[in-house]
Formats: structure tokens, sequence, C-alpha cells
């Protein structure tokens, strides 16, 4: 570890990190915490625990993810830990997703932020399916039961689901009848702490096990009783998906159209693995996603920041936080111009991106002076992509994009997040989100809407991130693993759209460089750039912006000021909603982290 000269967290703001030998579990609702640390204690390992808890996020933190939506996974087995591993839970565009469609067909400049066009595959569901057949040990049922009985029986809904519902009121009752019916049964709006239920999504989930069960009656395995309820959730999901959504509804743009999802294109997804991108730093290995999702951004901006001394890499001071903005700004517009879904066309040019010569390049580009521009970088022997459209300003029509912060640090929601290791040294960090309760209407018969991440796509044939049937969304969830000596010792993450490895990156500094603990880290201030195009409808951006939190002092906000930076303070605890948990091999000590903001994120473990 590197000398720890970075500011110091004052010791009556910090707190201990949870630490056991059984099993760590952080998430960011205390029921999901809690159903995964039960099934640890029952024996579970940590991919049986990360899918019953995952499951539970569905059902209490339905304004932040639901079963319509996505997930990615970064994990490592204690049979081949140094080996990290994608779970790729992003489904495709549809087939009737194209550009075409959008912008000749329904007069589209932007995919809309909310309705159905905004729809992949829903992947969510299956992913998790897949690592439980693969690398989990327990039954089906055992699983689900979690988040089985709290659909069913109910559980207290947070007040964010309440203010949320409030928000979209009007859009239930005027446009959305089936959104209403659910959320608002008898007109108002559920009060915090109310219980409620979902009875047509805990009978989703019991024809899921029944299937499972029925399977391994007739002598199935159990990877295949699994599969049978895979097969079993396309059964059911697409054509009452593809039936609903037939009839035009309101969308983000203030206009009605229908979907294009079908039956066909759920029955033809199946989720996968690969292998995770890695890049070294300071005597760590860190594991991200492909460039089909933001992670190598925060790959990329750890190699620019490796050729800098420590003192300038602590976000706590005035030259540090510069740095990192200037830092994050190069990263994110190598993001906007090059990443996309590696599989059709010419790829994404990672080798170079990542390389140190590359990162050389792009360091010499920071100076004293915040930067108000665009700057990707070029590939040689590679046509820049174009730039993506540049917009100012927000738009006041109906319905919502993804539920992150405004940029004055103002949220409205975020994703969700959930990291667990287990005893034997199995690890995984994953970011569910996608369907919330307003990103499209309720469909009957399944207590679930759909999500809406092809908003990330651009209505531009020469773009990586284009709109294309069968093309993932270039998507914005970054779990992280972090590895030393081929050994994940810890596994991060936030929610946080834009912001999600923006705020990973000061937390990783101040572990890695700075000597803190993951708690210390999560606990101080932290910042992020808004100078890049947003990747969720509208799609607007603030050159030179730069949120803050307040605590990191005047001092050097008005530093940042003095260099251009566009300042929006956010408040002393609003940024980041980080967890982590860790493993020392030596000792076989586990740690867990959550935050502390909004009273929401939670640890567990003995």
């Amino acid at each position: 570890m590197h000398d720890p000269a970075f500011t110091r967290p004052p010791a009556s703001t910090t707190r201990p990190d949870l630490t056991g030998t059984h099993g760590m579990a952080a998430s960011t609702h205390w029921l999901a915490t809690a159903s995964a640390q039960a099934v640890l204690e029952r024996g579970g390992n940590a991919f049986d625990a990360a899918v019953a808890g995952a499951f539970v996020l569905h059902v209490v933190e339905p304004h932040l993810n639901g079963p319509g939506g996505d997930m990615t996974g970064v994990f490592a087995t204690a049979e081949n830990p140094g080996r990290p591993r994608v779970l790729v839970g992003q489904g495709p565009a549809p087939a009737g997703a194209t550009i075409a469609h959008y912008r000749d067909g329904e007069g589209l400049d932007l995919v809309p932020g909310s309705g159905a066009l905004a729809a992949a595959v829903p992947a969510a569901v299956d992913a998790w399916l897949l690592l439980l057949r693969d690398h989990g040990t327990l039954p089906l049922a055992d699983v689900l039961a979690f988040s089985i009985g709290y659909a069913r029986d109910g559980h207290p809904v947070l007040a964010r689901v309440c203010a949320t519902i409030e928000r979209v009121a009007g859009l239930f009752t005027e446009h959305w009848p089936t959104s209403a019916a659910r959320w608002m049964p008898d007109g108002r709006t559920p009060r915090p702490g109310e219980v409620v239920t979902d009875p047509e999504y805990a009978d989703v989930l019991t024809t899921l096990v029944s299937a499972a069960d029925a399977a391994s009656s007739a002598g199935a395995s159990r990877a295949r009783a699994i599969d049978a309820a895979r097969a079993t959730w396309r059964d059911v999901v697409g054509p009452a998906a593809e039936r609903f959504f037939a009839t035009p509804h309101r969308h983000s743009d203030g206009r009605d159209h229908a979907g294009t999802l079908t039956a066909a294109d759920v029955a033809g997804f199946s989720a996968s693995y690969e292998d995770a991108t890695t890049v070294g730093f300071r005597g760590r290995t860190i594991a991200k996603t492909g460039a089909w999702g933001q992670g190598p951004a925060l790959l990329q901006a750890l190699r620019i920041l490796d050729g800098f001394d420590d003192d300038r890499l602590d976000p706590s001071t005035e030259l540090g936080a510069h740095t990192i903005l200037e830092t994050l700004k190069l990263a994110l517009a190598d993001r906007d111009v090059w990443y996309g879904d590696p599989d059709q066309g010419a790829g994404v040019p990672l080798d170079h991106l990542l390389s140190e010569s590359y990162a050389a390049e792009r360091r010499a580009l920071i100076g004293e002076r915040a930067s108000h521009d665009l700057r990707p970088g070029t590939v040689p022997g590679r046509e820049t992509p174009p730039l993506p459209p540049l917009r100012t300003g927000a738009s006041t029509v109906s319905g919502t994009g993804e539920p992150t912060l405004q940029n004055d640090g103002r949220t409205r929601g975020d994703t969700c997040h959930i990291d667990v290791v287990d005893r034997w040294g199995n690890m995984i960090s994953a970011t569910p989100s996608g369907g919330w309760l307003q990103s499209s209407p309720t469909i009957p018969g399944l207590g679930f809407c759909l999500g809406t991440r092809l908003q990330m796509t651009w209505l531009d044939e020469a773009s990586p991130s284009r709109l294309e049937p069968g093309r993932r969304p270039r998507t914005t969830l970054s779990p992280t693993l972090v590895l030393r000596d081929d050994v994940p010792v810890m596994a991060c993450g936030t929610p946080g759209g834009d912001q999600q490895d923006q705020w990973q990156l000061p937390f990783l500094l101040r572990v890695l460089v700075g000597g803190y603990s993951p708690q210390q880290a999560i606990d101080a201030p932290t910042l992020h750039t808004t100078s890049m195009p947003g990747s969720f409808w509208p799609r607007t951006w603030t050159p030179g912006g730069a949120v803050v939190e307040d605590r990191l002092g005047d001092d050097v906000l008005a530093g940042l000021q003095a260099r251009g930076h566009v300042v929006a303070r956010a408040g002393d605890w609003a940024l980041g909603r980080l967890s982590s948990v860790t493993r020392d091999p030596a000792t076989g000590i586990m740690g867990a982290a959550a935050n502390p903001r909004g009273a929401q994120g939670y640890a567990a473990g003995r």
C-alpha cells in the first residue's frame, strides 16, 4: 500500500467496516441484505445469496429495478479465483427496433425515456437463474422463497417508492391505467411504511418454482430443473408483453406509440457469460464489463491516473479533485464515441484505449483549467465515429428516464446494487436495474413493466451505440471486482447511471492509494462531472459541469470554480450509493461496508 498522504477523514465521522468469517452481504435495501445473509447462514454460497437478494430487490425497490429490466454482474469463483467473469444480463434490441421504424415510422430523433419503445429484451431474471444454475447450490424454491413471501404477504413500502408514485400519479391515472390499478388501487398513493403486495408477480415466481419442482420430480438434474424455470419465464412473459404493448400508450415524448417487443424476442434470448476486461493499478487487478457497458471508462481513468504522483489522486484536495474530474471527462468522451456492443461490426478498440501509450496521450491533455469540450481520442487506422448530439437544457414533457440524480445532485432515485462474499472465497458484485415502476405501464397478469435501456442507443447508423435489432444498448450498469495476486479481495459498486464509475473512482483511489478502509472511503465526500452527454433521455450535458458534496470544503470548491469548473453544490451527504465486501485470503476474514446516504444501504454478516 502506498504512503497514505491523502486527506484523512475525521475519526468522529468514520464507522468501522463490519467483519466476519462466515459470509458478508451488502445491498441497497435491508430486506435484500437480510435475505442474502439468511441464505449464507443456511449453508448457501455467495451466488445463492446474491440471487435471493436480487429477487427481493425486484419486490422491495420497484422504483429502482424490476423483473422486466436488466443486470450486470462481475464475479469470481473459489475454484477459479484468478479468472473474473461477467454475468451478462443485458438484453438486446428487439427485431422490430430499427432506426427506420423509430425515426421515420414514429417521428423520433431520440429513443424515448419511458414507454415500451425504450424496452430491450428483459434479461435480469434469466441471468440470475443462469448464475444460480451454474454456480449456486440450493434448489430454486429455497432461493425464491424470500421474494415470493414479500410479494404475496407484503412488505413495508419505502418513502421513496411512495414519492416516485406521487410524481407520476397523473401519468398513471390519465395514460397508464394498469399502473394506476397496480400502485393506486384505491385512488391514492401508498403511505410510507404501509404494507404493499404484488400477488401477480408472486404468482409468476411460484410458476417458475413449480416448473423446476415438476422437472425434478420427473428425474431432471438441478441444472435442468432451473432451465425448466427459465423456459417457463419466457413462455409466460413474452406473449403477455407482446399482447399488451401492441396497443399504443404514452411515451416520454408526449405521444402514444406501440412497443416492438414480441414473444419471439423473449423466447430467443438467453443470458451468458464472458471474461472480464481488466487492467492493473497499484498492485491490484480491476475487473469490469466489456465496452457494451461503461465499465472500461473506469479502467481508462485508472490508467491515466496511474501516471500521476499520489498527491494528484486525493479527491479531498483541489488539485486531486480537478485531476479526477478532468480524467473522467476524457474517459467518458471515449465512452460516448467509441463504446458499443462489440459483437457486430468492427468492434471496440479496447486494446488501444486501455494501453499505457494511449493513457499517456490522454494524460498530457489535463491542464490547470477545466475543459468545457468533449474530447474523444483517436485510434490508429480507425475513423473516429461522429460525436453524439450535444444538447443542453431539460425537457418538461411526460414520463421519466432512469431514476437517477439530477445535475444539481438532487436525487430522483437510483438503481440497485448487491455485493456478496462467502467463507469459501466466492465473490460477486452485481447491479440490477431497469423495469422501474415508472418506466412503462404495468403488464396485466405479470405485476411488473418493461425496462427502458434502449434510450441509451442513438438513432444514427454511424454510432457504435446505435439502435439495431440484436445489439445490446451500451449500459451504465458497472459493478467492479478487485483482485490481488489473482485472488478476489474486494467487490464494490453503486447505483447512479452515468455516475456509477465516477463515484467508484474516488472510492478506489482512497482504498488502493490513500489507505482508507472501504467504509471510510464510502463515507468520504465525493464528486462527479456532468460534462458529457447523459446516457438517459433527454441526453443533455453541462459543459464543464462538476457536482460536488459540500463537505469537500469551501476552499476546495472555490479552487475548482477558479479553475473554470461549473460547480453545483449537492449538499453534505448527497452523492454516491456505494457498497462493498472484502475478503483477506490469508486470514479468511471478510468485511462489508454500506452507504449511509439516504439511510437505505445495509451490510450484514458474521
